[in-house]
């Protein structure tokens, strides 16, 4: 456990194609149920600082209280995603740490010297952001507000992944 940050609660995996990571983690690993969003309604993006405008899809699913995120950029706006990729890697590019006060926890990050990478927002009170890593690949750090709906979203997938028996493994929003 961080001691800046808490538990980390959600570990997420930079793809090149997310319905072949779907199927293999729900068939190969058993986890699911994957909850897909193929053009999530993300506002308000910025990587270092200017705007942009990649086009991502992401599947989310638990694996007990561990989330897991799948991410596909479909194409090659400037993100910390597209990095990743360029830099000839594929798989755990972060793990995020969750919070209902993201101003008082960011804060704390760039008193601590974070700097950040890309940021963005799904809906009211569903801000993230990435903060830049110079460590190794799948070590970058993201922080979700989760005081609006998407948290209750989150909350909602870790409850259909406890009752989970296997069928209806991808389930498309």
């Amino acid at each position: 456990m961080s001691r800046l940050l808490g538990p980390v609660r959600q570990n997420g995996y930079v793809v090149r194609d997310i319905e072949k990571a779907m199927k293999y983690w729900s068939e190969t690993m058993g986890v699911g149920p994957w909850f897909y969003i193929e053009k999530p309604p993300i506002e308000a993006f910025e990587y270092k600082g200017q705007p942009s405008q990649p086009d991502i899809s992401i599947a989310l699913a638990n694996s007990g209280p561990l989330q897991i995120e799948l991410i596909q950029q479909r194409n090659d706006a400037p993100s910390m995603y597209r990095d990743f990729l360029q830099a000839g890697h594929e798989g755990l590019q972060h793990v995020a740490y969750w919070t209902t006060d993201f101003d008082g926890t960011l804060a704390k990050c760039l008193a601590a010297g974070w700097r950040i990478g890309h940021r963005g927002q799904i809906g009211a009170r569903g801000r993230f952001l990435y903060f830049e890593s110079t460590g190794h690949p799948g070590t970058v750090i993201e922080l979700s507000e989760i005081s609006g709906n998407k948290g209750k979203f989150f909350e909602k997938i870790a409850r259909e992944a406890e009752s989970w028996d296997g069928s209806n493994a991808i389930r498309r929003l």
